[in-house]
């Protein structure tokens, strides 16, 4: 591998996009990708097909998120008692066998929600202070950890923003009536968070961040910060470069943005030495054979039928294969596909569908078009729901209903099951290899727009109603949105929406604050 300086792949070519754009005036390829290579990157270069097979990894599981680090820590006090005067504080943890009691209570809570979480997490060991100096020993794994949990029973203001200040992502949790109320129940509000103001004055923490007796308030709030710490940096790897969908702004803008916003670290390969990959792997005879076998395996799967050329599968299942040896080799788990209406297919023989597809089936994370506009929501949103995510393009909302389509629809939405599809052409070509998913009507869905200046991304749920077959892009659903038609087309910004499997809209905008994006949610 090597620093990026040039891309000498070949000539843009149409998008799917309504105005068919090429390119952006004012900049051409080398511009472009000397841009990118300024703002870091690392291309890969000088690979053989057979290196790439010779070091292959044969993972029998999809990539897995990387676990969310907790550390809980119990503040509290022990007051002693004073003649005629006020000795002791709210609460119900005042001695130390109520502290004992009280750790206890907490450690049985923490080992249920790491069995119910649908997210990987690690708790930290279960931290107690009265005082900051007892705090002293953990404050290197409080300001490691990846979010802190502050049981806070009791202690001064000094002790609970100590921590505050140390952690990354603090959440203040307090009983009521889960157990002995806490002190901190009565004065989080005005003592702590407004400091006996009437406006919010704390940094690094907010109302949001307060929970009481929940423990289901607990795990949401974690699986959104679980989705973040997978976010935040992420590798992905770009097939022909960087790019975003919007004809206001220069290609580098909206890569630019995904850095800025989630220090994405974006690794690019040249569709000259793609070429040079599938050149070479067509001509190995064992790599076809597999290509070959495991499209027959998934042709075969229940519901699934075949109205293409067997040729474009078989090629599709080639290059997905060499899809998941250069994510390895550039150590990412995503991967996207620029100029992916045409460039692809021509080296390929196949349209890039299927593979992003299937790849997204695996346990990857895998979008088209290189749009950098909207890919920053799709990790997000997948890493928050660890759910394959359907990029889509959206239509005009009315009457309640807006149809979303796009030709790379995952089978497995849910995470679990596959879904029933038809294995056609892509729709604007007509070639190549597409699902057509038959999406689960009933199905409650999560969407997300993001913005082309990554200032405002928009959420909304909705509800699957239709799965039609219109002469448009191969996967498509009718949702019924949970807003006002009218206000939806007045709101939504951008263009690609990603649309998830169940409700994950309270976790999002949770995990968003932390990025200086704002927040708008619809209906």
């Amino acid at each position: 591998m090597q620093l990026l300086d040039h891309d000498s792949s070949t000539n843009a070519q149409p998008r799917c996009c309504p105005c068919g754009c090429n390119t952006h005036d004012g900049i051409n390829r080398r511009g472009f990708l000397g841009s990118a290579a300024a703002l870091g990157g690392i291309a890969l270069s000088g690979l053989s097909w057979a290196s790439l097979a010779a070091e292959e990894i044969d993972r029998a599981d999809p990539p897995k998120r990387r676990p969310l680090k907790v550390k809980p820590v119990l503040i509290y006090e022990t007051p002693q008692r004073r003649p005629q005067t006020t000795w002791r504080n709210w609460g119900g943890v005042q001695t130390r066998e109520d502290a004992e009691k009280e750790l206890a209570r907490i450690k049985g809570e923490l080992d249920k929600m790491q069995s119910a979480a649908d997210f990987p997490i690690m708790f930290l060991p279960l931290q107690a202070a009265q005082t900051v100096e007892e705090l002293t020993p953990a404050k290197d794994e409080i300001a490691s950890a990846d979010a802190t949990l502050i049981y806070a029973a009791g202690g001064g203001t000094a002790l609970l923003h100590a921590i505050v200040k140390t952690a990354k992502n603090p959440i203040i949790f307090c009983r009521h009536k889960s157990g002995p109320v806490y002190f901190w129940y009565e004065t989080v509000s005005p003592r702590y968070l407004r400091r006996s103001t009437d406006e919010l004055v704390r940094k690094n923490i907010d109302d949001g961040d307060v929970v009481i007796d929940s423990q289901d308030e607990l795990l949401w709030r974690l699986r959104a910060l679980c989705g973040l710490r997978n976010t935040i940096g992420a590798k992905i790897l770009a097939v022909g470069g960087a790019s975003g969908w919007s004809g206001a702004y220069p290609q580098t803008h909206s890569p630019e943005l995904a850095r800025e916003r989630f220090k994405l670290d974006i690794r690019t390969i040249s569709y000259d030495e793609l070429g040079k990959l599938i050149s070479e792997a067509r001509a190995d005879r064992g790599t076809v054979a597999d290509a070959r076998r495991r499209a027959d395996e998934y042709l075969n799967l229940p519901g699934t039928t075949m109205e293409t050329e067997r040729k474009f599968v078989d090629n599709a299942f080639l290059l997905q294969r060499i899809f998941r040896r250069l994510m390895e080799k550039a150590d990412c788990r995503a991967i996207t596909i620029n100029r992916c209406m045409g460039t692809i297919m021509q080296i390929a023989e196949t349209t890039a569908c299927l593979p992003l597809s299937t790849l997204n089936d695996a346990g990857y994370q895998a979008f088209c078009e290189s749009d950098f506009v909207v890919i920053p929501v799709g990790l997000l949103l997948g890493n928050i729901s660890g759910k394959p995510q359907f990029m889509n393009d959206p239509t005009y909302p009315h009457e309640g209903v807006i149809t979303l389509a796009h030709c790379t629809g995952p089978r497995k939405m849910d995470g679990k099951h596959t879904e029933p599809a038809r294995i056609l052409t892509h729709f604007e070509s007509d070639y190549g290899a597409a699902t057509k998913v038959e999406m689960r009507k009933g199905q409650v869905v999560t969407n997300v727009i993001a913005d082309f200046k990554a200032e405002r991304y928009v959420g909304l749920r909705g509800e699957i109603i239709d799965a039609p077959f219109l002469p448009i892009c191969r996967n498509q659903i009718d949702v019924r949105i949970e807003c006002d038609s009218g206000e939806l087309a007045r709101r939504m910004p951008g263009f690609h929406w990603i649309t998830c499997y169940g409700d994950y809209l309270k976790e999002f905008g949770y995990a968003l604050k932390r990025t200086g994006i704002e927040w708008e949610k619809l209906g």
